[in-house]
């Protein structure tokens, strides 16, 4: 057996999955087919709740280095219309300004410090699979075996496509153009970016200027440089043709309607949208994640989403290979990453229905949705959906934070000062006592080589007496306040077998209750 796990695809989530099982003690080798890191364009940043999973690794503050930016301003594009957090003083929604290849950058260093390999130029053309292994044949000969294998090649798996997995939904006929460019100074700049063009008159930075023939965007990624876009009903486009600068600066003028002169191209690309989903994401040994797994009609949120399925998936692997797994334990990865997806899913075909059209129904739709994002409710709510922060997985138990993404409060300690975040940068199940229970930290003793037990005080208040939380930093099971023995002790018992395994009265050295 070469590895424990093989990993196919170095980009976000493949890179990801191998820090996880790192992380877990888990020996993980990615190959990759490109012979190194890929010089595509990708997403500019990583927002929403894959922020917060960074960090409960202590990994957001190095990726908050390496974009060496100012945080965006709580403003993001929904459809055509935007999301507005800047009146809010804790908006549901932030981001960080790193394009994808620096994302891949810290996470694949972070992989391989903890003991990944990652191997470049190496191209999987099969797989077999038996009772105890998966064997991936490589192009030019030569093969590698693990116990498990995960597909994160992309929207275009082979993996996937080896399996023979379906991959059903819609590719909408929309062709979206994208680029970052320089102006010339001959181009009429007022006041806060904003442009003035001849025959158009002003065109606003960070807004969307709809026509008929089309919906154009841009926005300041520095003082010099312009992000612009623009959406087009499907015309003659050579799919396998790149974007040239003036491919995309004719698309501009027949959306606006008069030429907005660009020079000095740094990105260029072109894409429709996908709205699609695995039929399955697993076939015995060998799972599917990220873009292999899933691909959403808007930007922003596929590398979010592929990392946060490498997390759910990793600790399971992990239990796996270390024996203590309750049956059924990798099932889940399926049923819950899929029920994340169809909330990705929801909001994303929403953003379809609102850029699409220009008749009377469809401008009144953006309309009132527009008039409704004015309001703080419902722009938290969709803030919060946008995000993945009101996911909540189908758990048993009706605490409300149960099946939830952990709050982070300030904690006290008798070691110092903490937050539920720095709990978790070992990645391994927590139970966390906020009052005085020493019911339930015995209670839990006999799981204490696998779940890490906890005593603090919050200085702002839990709804909880204890929290049971997994390692991906959802809660397992939670005790609400003052809950007597006689219910929690058995609850919690209940799940840490469903979540951890059998209980051991043997208890692995360096682990166990902290204060």
């Amino acid at each position: 057996m070469d590895v424990d796990v093989v990993v196919v695809g170095a980009g976000p989530t493949g890179l990801a999955l191998a820090g996880e099982l790192a992380l877990a003690g888990v020996r993980a080798l990615v190959l990759e087919r490109r012979p190194g890191p890929s010089p595509e364009p990708r997403a500019n940043g990583l927002g929403g709740q894959v922020l917060e999973l960074l960090r409960c690794r202590g990994l957001l503050a190095r990726v908050e280095a390496a974009s060496g930016a100012e945080h965006p301003a709580p403003r993001y594009p929904f459809a055509t219309l935007h999301l507005d957090f800047t009146g809010l003083a804790d908006p549901p929604l932030r981001g960080v300004a790193l394009p994808q290849a620096g994302v891949e950058r810290v996470l694949a260093e972070w992989a391989v410090e903890l003991g990944a390999e990652v191997r470049r130029g190496c191209e999987v053309v099969g797989l077999a699979q038996d009772e105890g292994a998966v064997t991936a044949r490589l192009r030019g000969g030569g093969e590698v075996t693990g116990r498990y294998l995960v597909g994160c090649d992309g929207g275009r798996s082979r993996v996937r496509e080896l399996l023979g997995v379906g991959f059903p939904g819609q590719t909408y006929p929309e062709v979206h153009r994208l680029g970052q460019v320089r102006v010339p100074a001959s181009v009429t700049r007022r006041d806060g970016g904003h442009l003035e063009l001849p025959g158009v008159g002003r065109v606003g930075a960070g807004e969307f200027t709809r026509t008929e023939r089309g919906a154009f965007g841009m926005g300041w990624l520095d003082p010099d440089v312009l992000m612009v876009s623009t959406t087009e009903e499907a015309g003659e486009v050579d799919e396998g043709a790149p974007l040239t600068l003036a491919e995309l600066a004719g698309s501009v003028e027949r959306v606006l309607g008069a030429p907005l002169p660009m020079e000095g191209a740094t990105r260029l690309s072109r894409y429709r949208h996908h709205a699609r989903a695995a039929e399955r994401h697993r076939v015995d040994r060998v799972f599917l994640a990220g873009e292999a797994a899933h691909r959403f009609p808007a930007t922003g949120v596929g590398i979010g989403a592929g990392m946060l399925d490498s997390v759910n998936l990793a600790w399971k692997l992990a239990a796996t290979l270390r024996g203590w797994a309750p049956p059924g334990l990798l099932d889940t990865y399926q049923s819950e990453r899929r029920h994340a997806t169809a909330r990705t899913m929801l909001h994303t075909q929403a953003q379809v229905a609102l850029r699409r059209g220009e008749d009377p129904a469809a401008l009144a739709l953006r309309e009132l949705v527009g008039e409704l994002l004015v309001d703080e409710q419902p722009l938290r709510r969709l803030g919060a959906l946008v995000a993945g922060a009101e996911l909540r997985y189908p758990f048993p138990g009706a605490h409300p934070l149960t099946g939830r993404f952990t709050p982070n409060p300030a904690l006290r300690t008798a070691s110092g000062a903490t937050d539920v975040a720095g709990l978790l940068h070992a990645a391994r199940p927590v139970l966390l006592a906020l009052a005085d229970r020493p019911d339930l930290l015995a209670a839990a003793e006999p799981w204490r080589d696998r779940v890490d037990r906890h005593t603090a005080t919050a200085p702002d208040p839990v709804a909880a007496d204890a929290l049971l939380i997994r390692p991906d930093a959802h809660v397992a099971w939670a005790a609400a306040p003052g809950e007597p023995a006689t219910t929690a002790v058995p609850a919690l018992r209940e799940a840490l077998t469903t979540w951890f395994g059998e209980a051991t009265r043997t208890a692995a050295p360096g682990h166990g209750q902290r204060r």
